[in-house]
């Protein structure tokens, strides 16, 4: 496992989960928890176009890695969708 972490394709996408758990820590910290809105505004599409590469990413990864070391790109692959899940619990939470 920690030799597919050397990767870009493997930490990349765990990067910016943790990236995007630390603004929504932020953002709850110095704003409050967020209100819904009647329109969309900035952060809820960055939010998406975020989700959109997260995905495509880890597809790469698994596309690339999966073949080659199963087993190991099975547990980088875990990590990384436990990471985008994690990134997504706020948006599920506060139903925004």
């Amino acid at each position: 496992m920690i030799s597919l972490l050397k990767y870009p394709s493997a930490w990349t996408p765990i990067a910016l989960s943790s990236i995007l758990v630390m603004a929504w820590v932020i953002s709850f910290a110095t704003i409050g928890a967020p209100a819904r809105q009647p329109d969309e505004g900035t952060g809820a599409h960055l939010f998406q176009i975020w989700l959109m590469l997260e995905a495509l990413m880890v597809a790469f990864f698994a596309v690339k890695w999966l073949p080659e070391k199963p087993t190991q790109a099975l547990v980088v692959l875990t990590i990384q969708i436990v990471a985008v899940l994690v990134a997504c619990v706020p948006v599920f939470f506060f139903k925004l």
